[in-house]
């Protein structure tokens, strides 16, 4: 197969367009053009063209794994579902196979871009910030993908629970009747939802009611 024209992309920068002579166009980068030697006019065996075509479709894998990356953090299992992700338009292919996307995964891990260890800790001090405890965390870790290695070392990164739970309370019944005991279990039904233990929170709620004393 010849190559009839090789042109930079007016679209993209850093990508090149590769015009064989039946009409088909790779696009590929300067990697690749560096790797094959390739050049207009150059004649292309159908083992060497496969070869430049499996390149090409990894870098454009990789291309795509680094703009989902840099529009917002991910998990290496979110980041390989959205890459073999079938698109809307169900007569098109998905981007990547697993083994592509794995292989992205794999480089991007490599160059420090993909980090599951510190994306979980980030997820941890994330929603331990809007408040919520361990237990709820863990689900968010799991539905995300991130290995359960991960998920101590995160929490344990985290606030301690019984400075949550206090600085939850102090808000949460600052002004209410604390004569009725249903502001209480209000209370305590909102830090069960939101993933703290049940001894935690009897421990929290111990701690307020003897805080509430000492100051009458």
């Amino acid at each position: 197969m010849r190559i009839n024209k090789l042109a930079p992309s007016a679209r993209i920068q850093g990508r090149w367009l590769c015009h064989l002579e039946d009409g088909t166009i790779l696009r590929v980068t300067e990697n690749e053009i560096a790797a094959f030697g390739l050049c207009s006019g150059l004649e292309l065996s159908p083992e060497r063209l496969e070869q430049v075509e499996r390149a090409a479709k990894a870098a454009a894998v990789r291309d795509k794994a680094l703009d989902l990356l840099s529009a917002r953090p991910l998990s290496r299992k979110e980041l390989v579902d959205k890459l073999t992700a079938r698109p809307r338009n169900q007569d098109k292919e998905p981007l990547a196979d697993r083994e592509s996307a794995e292989a992205a995964a794999d480089r991007l891990e490599e160059l420090g871009y993909l980090n599951d260890e510190a994306y979980a800790r980030m997820v941890a001090e994330h929603y331990a910030a809007k408040g919520w405890g361990p237990a709820r965390i863990r689900d968010e870790l799991y539905r995300r993908g991130v290995p359960r290695s991960y998920w101590d070392g995160a929490l344990e990164a985290m606030e301690a629970p019984d400075d949550a739970i206090d600085a939850f309370l102090q808000k949460k019944l600052r002004g209410a009747d604390l004569t009725d005991p249903k502001s209480y279990q209000r209370a305590a039904n909102a830090l069960a939802r939101r993933g703290f233990r049940w001894e935690d929170i009897k421990e929290g709620l111990r701690r307020y009611g003897g805080a509430m004393e000492e100051e009458f």
